[in-house]
């Protein structure tokens, strides 16, 4: 990784086959590089999510049979990566933004006291 490109932190959320299919993964994967490079991912990619916070977004990748929803948040210094689900209705379920919610918040308050 290039000294440039800012590292990813995952908080209890994953991506890998299965049960995403290979390319899904793959055209993840390509997507976060592009978000550690710090380029600004728009639709039909990535789409903001203010309901959760500031700088959170919703990552969005077709796969063979489901769309994958990747939450993540923008920091100055890392990529972080807040959940992952399949998408199975129109809205976003409650139940992922509360826990993407209280991950950010467990995330905020632990990495306060490293500083």
């Amino acid at each position: 990784m290039s000294p440039r490109h800012k590292p990813l932190v995952w908080l209890g959320a994953e991506i890998k086959t299965p049960p995403l299919s290979t390319g899904a993964r793959v055209e993840t994967g390509f997507l976060l590089r592009k978000l550690q490079a710090g380029e600004t991912l728009t639709m039909p990619h990535s789409r903001p999510m203010p309901v959760i916070g500031a700088r959170c977004h919703e990552l969005r990748v077709q796969d063979e049979s489901r769309t994958w929803r990747i939450i993540y948040r923008v920091d100055r210094d890392a990529v972080i990566i807040v959940e992952v689900f399949a998408k199975t209705s129109q809205a976003t379920p409650k139940a992922a933004l509360e826990l993407s919610q209280d991950r950010l918040r467990r995330y905020d308050h632990t990495s306060k006291g490293r500083s």
